[in-house]
């Protein structure tokens, strides 16, 4: 799948999130990279940043954080484009839960992991 299709299914992904939810993103910028860090090359997708949970008075004037999804990970595990479809939302709704606070035992309990 090329890089271009799949920044499609992230953007899509991006859109069934709830309006409700998709209106609490603060300060975030979505990102789509080939390959994951070198040092975590199956890695799927990260969250970088300061949770909404932990910002307090003092959180402003900072850069956004970042929410990557890795392209050739995700699709070394998939076998179809609707597994990549899957795979993406699932990854895309698991880093926006990071940004809201949510820990990746609650994740794997919900189902995202």
């Amino acid at each position: 799948m090329s890089r271009a299709d799949f920044e499609v299914l992230v953007s899509e992904a991006l859109d069934e999130v709830p309006m409700e939810l998709a209106a609490l993103i603060d300060n975030v910028a979505i990102f789509v990279e080939d390959d994951a860090p070198a040092g975590d090359p199956q890695l799927l997708g990260i969250y970088e940043g300061i949770p909404l949970t932990e910002r307090g008075h003092y959180y402003g004037g900072v850069l956004p954080d970042r929410i990557t999804i890795y392209r050739n990970p995700t699709l070394a595990i998939c076998e179809t484009v609707d597994d990549v479809i899957d795979e993406v939302n699932i990854t895309v709704v698991h880093e926006i839960a990071h940004h809201f606070g949510i820990d990746d035992a609650r994740l794997h309990e919900l189902g995202y992991g």
